[in-house]
């Protein structure tokens, strides 16, 4: 900043980009509020500690309040000061005494210090939120920041990894790397040390092709949190939808550090997904504190009680929703979009509770609503990745199959089905085949494909894998909640004893078990998503919930990936990625048609006796074992050339039971023999040198055990 901010002049600017826009010349300030009387512009020192000038925007163009800077310049620290009514009772809680950041800031500097004064009203007051607090919160209050967008991206590219090839590593930036000894102790749990190259090199290692973050825009610290020595590690309570999160930047210019990371990661040919929080904001309910939309335009940011205006709408369970439904509120979700994916090169989007974003003005999910069509037409998005987790806590929430075309899903019904199958569920051998076969029970009937399921069986709410076999119960204890927070119904099974064993039985029954999920999710249609860490048995000590634990609990502990038996899991997840990605059979663009119209089948279900499963047999109550054949002249499926795809001949063999099955291969014409890829039930998780088995005789597959065999063809795949 060249000149003294008290001094500055300013001129009528422009209303529209929002946010504030540095144009090489000065900065352009724009803020929509509807309801508001007056809107101030202050402006801080170099420390963000003193307010140095507070600047009224006189200029008004359809709700917006703008001005321009010709003096200012990036590294300018301001905030913003509202004016107007304030009457809980009908909506409006305007507090110009409280200092409220940019909803379209690009950098936010400095922390939260949290007191009584972040409050619109007073704490302990009659009527509580009905008062009035003339605290100046500015003090504690981080300050937006002007910043420079400018970055050298080189030759960088966009890997554009199709959705069928496509393979998702979640994770967390801190956690991934916090305690990874060959990441420099000062970049650890960074972007930058996500860059790192030994990080990268594990990444290509291991196969994936895209990282997806836990959620990377700001979000303060919650005040509850931090009085039981806690913090927010999840991250989903944004505030700040335009600026990465300066907790993970190793440096003062996180905008650039997270630049540098995306372009390191395309140069390795991984594409970076983010998970966004457009559904609710950090401020929470109607006792929740004044720190950014509450305090511009509660009315407009919000969906509010019909009739009780006081009161927010709660779809997320965290206080209050995003009002999606109101065109600026919206407009502020894709231009956020957008920035991430034209400024900052992102690859694609994993929404949070995406069924309240599809709600309308009345509350009711809308699939062909509004804001799909917003999404569905924008040709910036039309390019990238999208996949809701979709469902939320109101009426009719869970929405699961029901996005539009366009859209992929999280699949909770895949997680839940592979979940009780492997434990050991009876009667659900007709739901898993839906689930190995890209579910197309819940996405065929509008012409989505087997990408529209994203196959889970953990992500980061919930159990690791390694726990998952080793817990019945949730251990939630360090949350400081009674362990009453967290699912309490997490279709797990301990293998015999609850937590930590000595048991060398136990042990490789879970091992065994982990062997079970990897190869199943990463053999079945749709798109696989691991959790960071699974493949390498990382643990939370049973808790479910780690959204508060910075610390070791969620950081994944590297030294684990020197355990023996970690080795073998990772090698063995390795194989299994490769297998996926050397064979189409695995990876189909289009649902299997059973029969094709030349005669040729594309997939045969049976039984352990070898004959094909007849209606009465997939609804059985004690059925737990199954068998697909998937014959390479049944592909079908053309490549990006345009030339006919052809690949090896399998049989996948499933069989949840506790007791060995000598599953008879069904009546085909076939060579000689098998060779075994897979089987979870040795120790490695396959024979050692490989292993050819008579195609005539019975495959003996030992109890909860899956097992692959292949019949190479002449053609080679592709």
């Amino acid at each position: 900043m060249a000149t003294n901010p008290a001094t500055m002049a300013i001129w009528p600017g422009r209303p529209y980009p929002l946010g504030a826009h540095w144009d090489g010349e000065g900065v352009n300030f724009a803020l929509f509020s509807a309801h508001a009387e007056q809107v101030v512009l202050c402006l801080f020192d170099a420390k963000g500690k003193h307010e140095v000038a507070q600047i009224p925007l006189r200029e008004r163009s359809g709700g917006v309040w703008h001005g321009y800077l010709p003096e200012a310049r990036p590294g300018l620290l301001y905030g913003y000061r509202v004016h107007g009514p304030y009457r809980p009772e009908e909506g409006q809680r305007f507090n110009a005494h409280k200092l409220l950041l940019d909803p379209y800031a690009k950098a936010i500097a400095g922390a939260l210090l949290w007191s009584d004064a972040q409050f619109g009203y007073r704490i302990g007051g009659r009527g509580e939120d009905l008062s009035f607090n003339t605290r100046n919160s500015a003090p504690g209050m981080p300050k937006c920041q002007v910043v420079d967008t400018a970055f050298h991206w080189g030759d960088d590219r966009p890997p554009r990894v199709p959705w069928s090839d496509t393979i998702i590593y979640e994770l967390h930036v801190r956690g991934f790397t916090q305690r990874h000894p060959e990441v420099p102790a000062q970049l650890r749990g960074t972007y930058a040390g996500l860059a790192c190259g030994p990080v990268i090199d594990y990444l290509k290692a291991l196969g994936i092709t895209a990282v997806e973050l836990l959620p990377i825009h700001y979000f303060p610290e919650e005040r509850h949190l931090l009085d039981r020595g806690l913090n927010n590690y999840w991250g989903y309570s944004t505030l700040g939808y335009f600026a990465p999160n300066p907790r993970y930047a190793a440096t003062d210019n996180p905008v650039a550090e997270f630049k540098s990371m995306v372009k390191a990661l395309h140069s390795a040919g991984l594409e970076v997904i983010l998970d966004v929080v457009y559904n609710h904001s950090a401020e929470g309910n109607h006792l929740g504190p004044t720190l950014c939309f509450r305090g511009i335009d509660n009315a407009s940011y919000y969906r509010l009680v019909p009739g009780q205006p006081r009161y927010t709408m709660d779809y997320t369970g965290c206080g209050n929703s995003l009002n999606t439904a109101h065109p600026r509120v919206l407009q502020l979700v894709m231009d956020s979009l957008r920035y991430w994916v034209q400024e900052m090169r992102v690859d694609g989007f994993r929404f949070d509770l995406a069924a309240t974003l599809a709600r309308d003005a009345k509350g009711v999910v809308d699939q062909d609503g509004t804001f799909m069509d917003v999404i569905q037409q924008d040709p910036v998005l039309a390019q990238v990745k999208l996949i809701a987790e979709p469902w939320d806590l109101g009426e009719d929430g869970y929405q699961v199959g029901r996005f539009p075309l366009g859209w992929s899903e999280w699949n909770g019904k895949y997680r839940d089905v592979v979940r009780d199958y492997w434990r050991g569920e009876g009667g659900l051998i007709g739901e898993l085949a839906y689930r190995l076969t890209g579910s197309a029970d819940l996405y065929q009937h509008n012409g989505r494909r087997p990408h529209a399921s994203i196959n889970f069986v953990t992500a980061h709410d919930g159990f690791t894998l390694y726990d998952l076999v080793s817990y019945n119960e949730r251990h939630n204890e360090a949350n400081g909640e009674n362990n009453h927070d967290g699912e309490s119904h997490n279709r797990s099974w301990n293998c015999g004893a609850e937590g930590d064993t000595e048991d060398p039985a136990v042990l490789a029954l879970r091992l065994h078990q982990r062997r079970n999920f990897l190869a199943t999710l990463l053999l079945s249609q749709g798109v696989p998503m691991l959790l960071a860490g699974d493949e390498v048995g990382r643990t939370q000590g049973g808790n479910n919930n780690a959204y508060c634990q910075d610390n070791a609990i969620s950081w994944l502990d590297w030294d684990l990936a020197w355990l023996q038996e970690n080795r073998e899991l990772l090698a063995f997840t390795q194989r299994l990625i490769a297998i996926r990605r050397q064979h189409p059979t695995f990876r189909r663009r289009h649902f299997f048609q059973g029969l094709h119209g030349d005669g040729v089948r594309d997939i045969l279900w049976f039984n352990p006796d070898g004959r094909e499963i007849d209606d009465d047999e997939w609804s059985h109550d004690y059925a737990r074992c199954l068998g697909l054949y998937l014959p390479g002249a049944g592909l079908k499926e053309d490549d990006e050339r345009g030339h006919p795809r052809c690949d090896d001949d399998f049989l996948l063999l499933c069989n949840a039971h506790h007791e060995d099955i000598a599953f008879v291969p069904p009546p085909f014409p076939i060579a000689d023999s098998f060779e075994v890829l897979i089987d979870t039930a040795l120790p490695l998780g396959a024979p050692a040198n490989g292993n050819l088995h008579p195609a005539e005789e019975p495959y003996p597959v030992r109890g909860r055990s899956l097992v692959l065999l292949q019949h190479r063809r002449s053609s080679p795949a592709t």
